[in-house]
Formats: structure tokens, C-alpha cells, sequence
């Protein structure tokens, strides 16, 4: 899920994004920069039928070590009738997701960061729960001089302390590669993102070429009119044919969104359409304290 309103508006193609913003620990820790020092961001999901969840992060710039990252992300599943096998209700249960990230980065040479988080993760459902520790890692090239960037990160690498049940849970490993252009006539900023390129499956059966390598890329741009103002807009095709119910004008897939930053505080919203079962609306401050 993505961990910022910027990024969902994006359709998650920010990988190669840098931002002065703390969030960017949860997808890519080598674009955590000086700019992002002493940055809180925070942000909220209300998802489809009762789930919701949210994000917090911290940065701070030590000259001698880095720039440093806490973040903590939480997933509620809402309320659930408990019954017995007859079908009779006995009770309610819940279910949640709970994660606390630790990482940072330091500069590399001219233009290059290097970075690493790691997270802990707990899943509960009722009085069962799972837990797993991973690592991601990445690294960011950026060259203002060519206003562009690349970066490279293997996330979600490590291991499944305990699951619930007698299945081993496995973890969602994601190799991506992200690349982002300024565009020098028009305040225009494209971004690509190639994602899960450890396991080129391609998406449904029947896909041609073309369109299973397309399954493994989200396109988007942004509009930069000022510092104060941006538009943004995204494209996942793999979402689209998950989501899609009609045949023609589906949205599923497509995202939108603004950022606006008033008096040094930024205001982030975006739109995922998910077809007939809704459209997500997800909100981000970001301060600086």
C-alpha cells in the first residue's frame, strides 16, 4: 500500500521520486535526503468497507551518520461476527496489521545515496498472530544538472518469525527499478516504476508480450506549476485488469491528486478508482517541527 497521498496519486510509481519528505522510508530509504531533516509526515486511508490505515514518519540529518528514519504504519480490518460452527453468533474479533520501520541513508560519491530500513511486522487476527522481520535496500542516483534520476531497491527481504496456523506464511518479496525525468520546457515530471521484476509472470493468461511487460510498470507524471502547487496523475495496468468490470471506460488503475503547501505545511490528497467497488481517498500532512 502506498505510504503517502503524493505517492498514490502516482499510482506508486515513486520509487525514483526524491522528496523532502520522511515517508519515502517505506518504499526506497536511499531517498531520504537532508531536505527531509526534522520532517513529520503523516497520513490516513480510509479504505473499502471498514478497513483503514495510517502512517507516521520521522527524519533527522546527522552530518556525521546520515539521514535517519522512524515510521510506524498501521492496518485495520474493522469488526467481524465470531460464530460457532452451527452459525451462531458468539462474539466479535478483530484483525490488524501493525509495522515499526527503522532506516537511513547516506551520500555516495557525486549524485549517489545509499540506504536501508528495517521493519517489524506483526499480523493479529482475533488471539492468533504472525510476526516477520525484513529488510529493505536501495540505491538513488540524481543529477540535477540533467533534472533526472534512477534508483534500485530490493524490498520486503527477510524472514517470518512466526504464522498463524500450520501454513508458512511467505513474504511479499519486490525487486523495482525507478526512473523520473524533468522535463525542460514544461513543468512536467515523468516517472517510471518496474515492480515485482523477480517474477516476470506477466499478469493474466492470454497476455501478449507487450502487455506482460506492461503488468510490471506504472506510469505517472506531475505537474510542478510552483513549489506551492503540484497536479498529479498515474497509471497501473496490473491494477486495471484486477479491477476492471466493464468493458469499456473503466478507471480501475488510474489515480489523480494534488499537493499544496501552505505557510511550510504540505497538503497531499489522491484518488485510486477501483472500479465498482469504490474509489480510494487518502490524505498526507507533511510539517516541519
Amino acid at each position: 500500500m502506498d505510504a503517502s497521498a503524493r505517492s498514490a496519486a502516482m499510482s506508486g510509481s515513486s520509487s525514483a521520486v526524491a522528496e523532502s519528505n520522511s515517508s519515502v522510508l517505506f518504499f526506497n530509504p536511499a531517498l531520504l535526503s537532508p531536505l527531509a531533516d526534522r520532517r513529520l509526515s503523516f497520513s490516513y486511508l480510509n479504505h473499502v468497507s471498514d478497513i483503514n490505515a495510517g502512517w507516521l514518519s520521522y527524519a533527522r540529518h546527522v552530518d556525521s551518520l546520515g539521514t535517519l528514519a522512524v515510521g510506524l504504519r498501521y492496518l485495520s480490518f474493522g469488526s467481524f461476527d465470531e460464530r460457532d460452527q452451527q452459525g451462531v453468533k458468539t462474539g466479535t474479533f478483530g484483525a490488524s496489521d501493525v509495522a515499526f520501520s527503522v532506516g537511513g541513508s547516506r551520500s555516495w560519491r557525486t549524485n549517489w545515496t545509499y540506504g536501508a530500513a528495517l521493519h517489524l511486522t506483526r499480523s493479529s487476527i482475533a488471539a492468533n498472530a504472525a510476526s516477520a522481520s525484513t529488510i529493505d535496500a536501495g540505491v538513488a542516483y540524481i543529477n540535477p544538472n540533467s533534472r533526472s534520476s534512477f534508483s534500485a531497491s530490493i524490498n520486503s527481504l527477510g524472514v517470518v518469525l512466526s504464522s498463524v496456523g500450520e501454513r508458512s506464511d511467505k513474504l511479499p518479496l519486490d525487486v523495482r527499478l525507478g526512473f523520473t525525468q524533468k522535463l525542460a520546457y514544461l513543468p512536467l515530471l515523468i516517472s517510471i516504476t518496474g515492480y515485482r521484476l523477480h517474477k516476470l509472470d506477466g499478469g493474466q493468461e492470454g497476455n501478449s508480450s507487450f502487455a506482460s511487460v506492461l503488468n510490471h510498470v506504472k506510469l505517472a507524471g506531475e505537474f510542478q506549476f510552483s513549489k506551492a502547487f503540484q497536479v498529479r496523475f498515474g497509471y497501473d495496468r496490473r491494477r486495471h485488469e484486477d479491477l476492471k468490470v466493464k468493458t469499456r471506460l473503466d478507471m480501475a488503475g488510474f489515480s489523480t491528486g494534488v499537493g499544496i503547501v501552505i505557510a511550510n505545511i504540505g497538503f497531499d490528497y489522491s484518488f485510486n478508482s477501483w472500479s465498482s467497488l469504490g474509489a480510494l481517498h487518502r490524505f498526507s500532512i507533511v510539517s516541519k517541527l
